[in-house]
């Protein structure tokens, strides 16, 4: 019979993944949540920690995070949430009830008021749970054959006007580099309509161009994530786009247990369009800490200023001196894509012949997992039996040790 026993003390100074028994692992997949995101610069966890030790108006806190998004966006506005997804779900809830207190109240039950929101087949993801959770009811829309690849025709306007309601409530837009030349098409058509255009652009960082080229062609509310390519804090991400319908975003976030005669809304909150002080919102599980926020700003501060060209430049050396080191396996290419050709960073592809190595891609990164100290290669081209070291959140002195595993895993 197991015995659990409990855990041993923590100290300050603890190592504290030895201390509570988790396995420290080789990150060369890329900033993925599953393994705790981006790697926060010394600068980011200082901000953190300095927050940390103060209390203060989280209103007061996102309206000046908001002047800071702003001015790096071009956005109206914007708020720190937790995470991505967190943002989608506000966003759909703002764009459902604006400032109507009663809507907000009624969340996520939405059947009274309008609250469908329009999403193309191709744009659909599992993240567009995030949409569905504010109580809203998804529309799929359009052929958008050039999306899926069968086709050369896109998202269409008098597909989007067909679909339009009087419950229409957003339209929901998923960006990549494939897609996002739609976008204007949708925004044409929901700009006429009043009907906001709530883009998932999650993981369209770098370049950092999109942090203003989104709101350039006409976007209304945009979610990024704080925990990936900006370098913040795993649970933050960003809502930022028009203000309204940030504002709205926010007063369902925050905590609302306040007395209206002495309540002091920050400035981003239109406090004459409530119309009454509302009571915890649908977002209030998604509440952002004074952490995060710190964080965040420090980070999107970084990310903002970065010289991307020398950032990529020594990401591309580090890739070269990997494949130099994995020169000669049997079974094993090796291919280096510039941050050009990923669009993002670069990525040194690992090609495997399973007839020569004797191991196929799944294999290799199976028993890569499995070792004292796991690797993690991206898996996004396994199918094709190709396996892809991210170097984002790849630290220089794992370096070697992720060739030995490699080494070790294929000529076992």
């Amino acid at each position: 019979m197991e015995i659990h026993r409990p855990a041993t003390p923590l100290e300050p100074n603890d190592d504290i993944y030895t201390t509570l028994g988790v396995k420290r692992r080789i990150n060369a997949a890329g900033t993925l949540t599953r393994l705790g995101g981006a790697l926060m610069a010394p600068e980011v966890i200082g901000a953190m920690a300095a927050a940390a030790g103060y209390s203060v108006d989280i209103g007061e806190l996102q309206a000046a995070a908001s002047r800071t998004i702003a001015r790096i966006t071009g956005a109206e506005a914007g708020i720190v949430t937790t995470g991505a997804a967190a943002a989608l779900t506000l966003a759909a809830a703002a764009s459902m009830t604006r400032w109507d207190i009663t809507k907000m109240a009624a969340l996520p039950h939405a059947d009274g008021f309008a609250h469908e929101i329009l999403l193309p087949r191709t744009h659909h993801t599992g993240y567009a749970h995030a949409l569905r959770a504010s109580g809203a009811r998804l529309v799929d829309i359009s052929h958008n054959d050039r999306g899926a690849g069968a086709g050369v025709r896109g998202i269409e306007p008098w597909d989007i006007e067909a679909a339009i309601t009087s419950k229409t409530a957003a339209f929901a837009f998923a960006a990549n580099p494939t897609s996002i030349g739609d976008l204007p098409t949708v925004v044409s058509v929901c700009k006429a309509r009043g009907i906001p255009v709530i883009v998932d652009a999650a993981a369209q960082l770098p370049p950092k161009s999109n942090l203003r080229r989104l709101f350039e062609l006409g976007a209304d509310l945009v979610a990024f994530s704080g925990g990936k390519a900006i370098g913040g804090p795993q649970a933050s991400g960003i809502l930022a786009g028009r203000r309204d319908l940030v504002g709205a975003a926010l007063v369902q976030q925050l905590d609302m247990d306040v007395a209206p005669e002495t309540w002091t809304p920050p400035d981003l909150i239109d406090r004459a369009a409530l119309k009454g002080v509302p009571h915890h919102g649908l977002g209030r599980g998604f509440k952002a800490g004074k952490e995060e926020i710190a964080g965040l700003l420090v980070a999107l501060e970084r990310f903002a200023n970065a010289d991307d060209e020398a950032a990529n430049a020594a990401l591309e050396a580090r890739l070269e001196r990997i494949a130099e080191m994995l020169g000669g396996l049997p079974g094993i290419g090796t291919q280096l894509l510039s941050a050009r050709e990923t669009g993002r960073v670069p990525q040194l592809r690992l090609v495997i012949d399973p007839a020569v190595a004797d191991i196929d891609a799944l294999g290799l990164s199976r028993t890569l997992l499995s070792a004292d100290m796991p690797v993690h290669l991206s898996e996004r081209f396994a199918h094709q039996g190709i396996l892809i070291i991210d170097p984002q959140a790849l630290r220089a002195e794992d370096e070697e040790e992720l060739v030995a595993a490699v080494k070790r895993a294929v000529l076992a």
